[in-house]
């Protein structure tokens, strides 16, 4: 009798577990917008999600330790006017945050390490630019403060936050309204997916489609996409009979999928979450109480389904950890913060390892938070990988650094000579911004110690009747 071979993976035995109770966050109201984005972005400092809010839009940003309830009174992030549609941390510096907006403008904030004592509702740049909602945001993965947006006026905006100036407008590509944008590994190159069913390859600073795919999946509902770490697509969406897929392209040759997995006939849009270095792909559904998940490998069938995680409550929005913020101590190779109606629950994926030691296999260098260009430098022409790191030692995530924009005199319309580097935060002048910033923190602070002190004399007043009362 034959014996089936079984496919040697180090990935084969990934297991999913919830974080204890007292590890969730509690008493948050999430967003109840009906828009497909996660609700929810995390980086080894700070958890941030879109929160219900009367009167405009609000998100909540808590430091990652502060687990349990959260007081009903937390500050939270306030500036927009209608509800908001996205966020996204900036990969070069953990400080810094990108709101996108039904009232048509995109917000850039800097969160303060300590917790401040009031709604933060002053962001550092407003970026107007858009017709209509703005739903989708994604920052460059190399080069330093560049911010893509997609709005519901079919267009793609990419700003250089370092100036608040439009780098590159997308204005004539998608008929319809965009459903995501995905960077490839370096930024040369955008997969975006529209409501009029087409893939599409873009070189942003050509303003060219290198490549496109009418119909990946046949069924109505919305495409997903992201690049692989070798330039591959992971396409998701359904067949015509409504089915779930997961579908692996080949840019060179977009006839037919290199690889294409059917699972289910739910309604939730599939939210797939990439891992380059493990290339493991998750799949997040809007409304599912499960995460699947497989590795693409470069030999048939390329796309190899490992497990499923399952709870019993269904998810409103999805965060994904990066690899610098996970616990190598533990094997762990992904982290996702699950939305609840009322709380966030992390799930920890982890590759079972008996020993204690590093695992190299596990934890390749992976991208780090120094960019490798600046925004003019890319705009030119020029690219480069990201800066890797190495985790064996575990990642500390670096102390609070300030964004500086320095805003380009628009009234000045004489052409610069030659090419301009963008300044770097370190050589930008205190702008005017910042010395207001640093105001605000010394006042919060003072109204701290002031209201500690005002505590310390009512303890000593009541401490002072007690010893008379026993007298």
């Amino acid at each position: 009798m034959s014996r089936r071979v079984v496919r040697q993976s180090k990935f084969r035995h990934v297991f999913g577990q919830a974080a204890k109770a007292d590890q969730a966050y509690e008493d948050i109201r999430v967003s109840k917008v009906t828009w497909d984005s996660s609700f929810c972005a995390v980086n080894p400092k700070f958890l941030a999600i879109i929160v219900e809010a009367g009167g405009g839009g609000a998100f909540i940003v808590l430091p990652l330790a502060k687990t349990g309830r959260v007081d009903k009174n937390y500050p939270l992030v306030t500036g927009h006017t209608a509800p908001v549609l996205d966020i996204d941390w900036c990969p070069h510096n953990d400080n810094v945050i990108a709101s996108a907006s039904d009232d048509t403008t995109i917000m850039v904030w800097q969160i303060p390490d300590y917790t401040p004592m009031r709604n933060i509702t002053e962001p550092i740049l407003t970026l107007e630019g858009h017709s209509k909602r703005v739903g989708i945001l994604s920052w460059h993965p190399t080069a330093r403060n560049v911010l893509l947006s997609a709005g519901g006026d079919n267009v793609i905006i990419i700003w250089n936050v370092g100036t608040g100036e439009v780098l590159l407008s997308l204005e004539d590509i998608h008929p319809d309204v965009i459903h995501s944008v995905c960077w490839n590994s370096n930024g040369r190159l955008l997969a975006t997916t529209c409501k009029d069913k087409t893939l599409r390859i873009i070189d942003p600073r050509k303003g060219q489609v290198v490549a496109e795919r009418a119909r990946p999946h046949e069924g109505a509902r919305p495409l997903r996409a992201v690049f692989t770490a070798d330039g591959k697509l992971l396409s998701t969406g359904c067949s015509r009979m409504s089915e779930r897929q997961l579908a692996l392209w080949d840019p060179n040759n977009f006839e037919e999928p290199v690889a294409l997995q059917e699972m289910d006939t739910s309604n939730g849009v599939l939210l797939p979450f990439y891992d380059p270095d493990s290339s493991i792909v998750y799949l997040c559904g809007k409304g599912d109480s499960s995460i699947r998940y497989f590795e693409i490998t470069e030999e048939p069938p390329f796309v190899h389904y490992l497990n499923t995680f399952s709870s019993k409550e269904p998810q409103r929005g999805m965060g994904f950890m990066p690899k610098r913020g996970l616990d190598v101590s533990k094997c762990e190779i992904a982290r996702f913060y699950k939305l609840h109606e009322r709380k966030c629950e992390p799930i920890i994926m982890t590759v079972p390892r008996k020993s204690d030691l590093f695992q190299d296999d596990l934890y390749p260098d992976t991208p780090g938070p120094e960019p490798a260009l600046e925004a003019d430098e890319w705009l030119s022409g020029q690219d480069a990988e990201p800066v890797l790191i190495s985790l064996r030692d575990g990642y500390m995530p670096p102390k609070h650094r300030e964004l500086r924009v320095t805003k380009r005199n628009i009234l000045d319309v004489r052409p610069t000579p030659g090419p301009r580097r963008s300044q770097s935060a370190s050589d930008a002048p205190l702008s005017q911004h910042t010395l207001e910033t640093l105001l605000e923190e010394i006042k919060a602070l003072r109204e701290q110690v002031q209201a500690q002190e005002q505590r310390i004399t009512s303890l000593e007043n009541m401490l002072c009747e007690l010893v008379d009362g026993t007298d």
